[in-house]
């Protein structure tokens, strides 16, 4: 069974994460940023996977360690998940509209975090999430689990073109974590 619990705990925040690689897009998520709670709702919808989410932090000095903690206990607990990533597709992409914004996202599961972020966002903020915390995410998220991810975003509206963002992410995670009985370790390597 494909699943995870991860915790952390610092003076900043304190998140605990539970993970279904194989659920059906359930998730119960209590960040304390009405925003982001729909964000990660729906990367789970999309992604067909189960998510619970508990997390608190300094929200009174603003939204940065909780978003950008966020990524890094997600990363972990999808790495912890998929374990040695054998019999998955390991790529995976996405491009997803909203209206008017437009999100490409590209997947590699190879064991290298790294994340190319490409978007402009208009305002500094959507209700209480901070719009450039989008990138922190990614690029936290990206590092913890092992995964390369290439993410473009295009639109007008910032909530439409973060919110397809997370959408697309969640469809190339699907994708890529998905099982291949044929595959075994999807690298010519022998090892991601």
């Amino acid at each position: 069974m494909r699943t995870s619990s991860v915790s952390r705990q610092t003076k900043e925040t304190s998140i605990s994460v539970e993970l279904n690689l194989d659920g059906n897009g359930t998730s119960k998520i209590s960040t304390g940023i009405g925003f982001f709670d729909h964000m990660l709702a729906s990367f789970a919808k999309h992604g067909l996977f189960d998510l619970t989410i508990k997390a608190t932090g300094d929200l009174h000095v603003d939204d940065h360690h909780l978003v950008e903690d966020m990524g890094i206990v997600l990363g972990e607990a999808f790495a912890k998940a998929l374990g040695d990533k054998s019999k998955i597709e390991r790529f995976g992409h996405a491009l997803i509209p909203m209206d008017e914004a437009l999100s490409t996202v590209a997947v590699d599961i190879s064991g290298r975090g790294y994340a190319v972020f490409m978007a402009e966002f208009h305002y500094e903020s959507i209700g209480s999430y901070s719009t450039r915390m989008t990138r922190h995410f990614v690029d936290s998220f990206a590092r913890a689990s092992g995964m390369n991810l290439n993410v473009r975003i295009e639109g007008e509206d910032d909530h439409h073109m973060v919110e397809s963002m997370f959408k697309a992410l969640g469809v190339a995670i699907w994708m890529a974590t998905r099982k291949n009985e044929k595959r075994g370790i999807p690298s010519t390597k022998g090892t991601l």
